[in-house]
């Protein structure tokens, strides 16, 4: 009887476990903020902060055939950007590895995701970054 009782602990504190390292990244998410060009611009200036493990989701829509730009210049050597195409899985660029400026004709129509986030060891010490984000979207 003690042995199934100390198994259910076991099983039910294993539960615990694994859902609770998703909880804590959610923590950071933030609703999506939607960018848009004011009439007769092609492109967009975001001037901004993140913390620790906060990340900003920027959604902008772009038709097949234009050239995306995307610039970002932080204060903080470990802040990046990933973009992810309409319905992707998998990023189309991501910033960590390719650096912090992109250029390059999407391939199809639909709302780009720009998530701007501090790397793992940054967002642990609680670092903050100033950033601008230049987006824009040319024919």
């Amino acid at each position: 009887m003690k042995i199934r009782h100390i198994l259910a602990t076991a099983v039910v504190l294993g539960g615990v476990m694994l859902v609770q390292p998703a909880a804590l990244q959610a923590q950071g998410a933030a609703a999506p903020i939607r960018v848009q060009f004011a009439k007769g611009t092609s492109s967009k200036t975001i001037k901004t902060s993140i913390r620790g493990d906060q990340s900003k989701l920027y959604v902008v829509n772009v038709r097949a055939g234009q050239k995306l730009t995307v610039k970002l210049t932080p204060s903080n050597a470990s802040n990046y950007f990933n973009i992810t195409a309409p319905g992707a899985q998998q990023a189309l660029f991501i910033g960590s590895t390719e650096g912090n400026s992109y250029t390059g004709v999407v391939p199809s129509s639909g709302d780009y995701k720009i998530d701007v986030y501090l790397m793992r060891n940054a967002a642990r010490r609680n670092e903050t970054s100033n950033y601008t984000l230049v987006i824009g979207a040319r024919n």
